[in-house]
């Protein structure tokens, strides 16, 4: 059985489902992290974990996927 349904679906959009899934996935894996090394007193770690760059990092990744985001649906709307 052949459903006559076509995937049209957008790129960008595909994209910013691929990239909001692995940085929430690294997100969670961050957390587990600080967690785990707080609880057993790796303060090396959890410094590392708690640095200004990890967070501004971050903070960029965040950014480029709200602006994909935004990208791929002004995208969708206009065609």
């Amino acid at each position: 059985m052949n459903p006559s349904l076509k995937d049209n679906d957008n790129l960008l959009f595909k994209w910013f489902c691929i990239g909001l899934k692995y940085f929430l996935l690294a997100l969670l894996g961050l957390g587990i992290a600080f967690v785990v090394s707080h609880t057993f007193g790796a303060n090396a770690i959890v410094g590392m974990l708690l640095s200004a760059s990890l967070r501004s990092w971050i903070a960029k990744i965040a950014i480029f996927l709200v602006c994909l985001f935004a990208i791929a649906m002004i995208y969708e709307s206009w065609g």
